[in-house]
């Protein structure tokens, strides 16, 4: 699949790869461990982004692409956490961050 994403990247295409926190199928660690074997390069480390006044996940921001948590979530976060999952899609579609303080 990377050399898909490397051209998506190189196309200028913004990517969002996002998971739930409490994901037994795909779970944080090895999404981690392969964007890290990609050597895409760290442009902002894990930082909070929050939904209401709660931390609704972390991001990790990478040359090209953007790594986001949701808090509390599952393998389908739409279907465990639909507040921040609205929230992920709406912000990604707006070309806009996530809040990193709270809202």
């Amino acid at each position: 699949m990377f050399p898909v994403i490397k051209k998506l990247i190189a196309g200028g295409l913004r990517i969002w790869v996002y998971s739930g926190d409490t994901d037994g199928r795909v779970p944080v660690t090895s999404t981690r461990y392969t964007l890290r074997k990609w050597g895409l390069g760290i442009v902002q480390d894990w930082t909070p982004w929050y939904s209401s006044s709660q931390v609704g996940g972390w991001t990790v921001e990478y040359k090209g692409l953007t790594f986001v948590t949701v808090r509390g979530a599952g393998h389908e976060v739409p279907t465990f956490a639909p507040k921040q999952a609205l929230q992920l899609l709406g912000h990604f579609l707006a070309n806009k961050k996530l809040p990193s303080r709270p809202i």
